[in-house]
């Protein structure tokens, strides 16, 4: 669990965060949404560590991120996944090598237990008969399933994503999100992403965070945002006709269902 308790930071004297307080829980898909310059990819930096807040708490597991040693700060990059926008795999290395690097980087296990572990997220991210590949020989959403591969392959607690459906078509951005909730779930991992995909607010949104101009202006799940009367999300998210489609269809369910259920009492 990653706890955020009022956290604050100005770049230049211009408040960019401005006392976000949440809870990001275990096992879940926490979603970050908001248009550009809403403060998305500043707030993710600062969970990651690359920023420090000017002020409020980042508790991982109950301790404060900012109060940690050297050391202990070390201990929780390891227990880290992340997986970037562009993927940002190593063109000179082969699919199984950039899934291998991590471990190579930060444990004292021989080539063999790391290979054995590399495969191991191959399979289950269905990369087949990809391990000698390079980058520029497999699609774009191989890519994405690479990356994934290599931000889970040290059994992180805590997996980050940024704009993972960046570039890629609907249906395999929906493939993607299907398996970064797969993996979430099966792993019991604190999954925060960032995006600005509607598609994967209406797939995998167990939890949305909206932000709005450095604030907080609303969280829910992908189900409450259908209901919100909230005129910042509404105007943000109704922007997409897919959404407005969909979220007609759902509330038409919705009614008919609570129909079904008054009559049947």
């Amino acid at each position: 669990m990653i706890e955020v308790q009022n956290i604050t930071k100005s770049f230049d004297g211009t408040e960019v965060l401005k006392g976000i307080s949440t809870i990001f829980e275990k096992g879940k898909t926490n979603l970050i949404i908001g248009q550009s310059g809403s403060g998305k990819t500043v707030f993710l930096k600062c969970l990651l560590g690359l920023f420090e807040a000017d002020s409020g708490k980042i508790l991982f597991e109950g301790k404060r991120l900012k109060k940690m040693n050297v050391q202990e700060r070390s201990i929780l990059r390891q227990e880290m996944g992340m997986v970037f926008q562009g993927s940002a795999l190593f063109d000179s290395m082969t699919v199984e090598e950039n899934i291998m690097f991590p471990m190579q980087m930060f444990t004292q296990k021989v080539d063999e237990e790391i290979r054995e572990r590399a495969n191991l997220v191959i399979k289950r991210v269905n990369l087949i008969n990809a391990n000698e590949k390079y980058p520029d020989e497999i699609s774009g959403g191989m890519k994405k399933r690479v990356a994934i591969a290599r931000a889970i392959v040290m059994n992180p607690k805590y997996l980050f994503c940024d704009e993972p459906n960046s570039g890629l078509d609907p249906k395999t951005a929906i493939l993607i999100d299907n398996l970064i909730q797969e993996i979430t779930e099966e792993y019991n991992i604190t999954t925060v992403i960032n995006t600005h995909d509607m598609n994967s607010v209406m797939e995998i949104g167990k939890k949305i965070v909206f932000l709005k101009n450095g604030h907080k202006a609303w969280e829910g799940t992908k189900e409450e945002i259908f209901n919100t009367d909230n005129e910042a999300v509404t105007n943000f998210v109704y922007s997409s006709d897919l959404f407005k489609k969909v979220r007609e269809v759902y509330l038409k369910d919705d009614a008919a269902e609570g129909a079904a259920g008054t009559t049947s009492a």
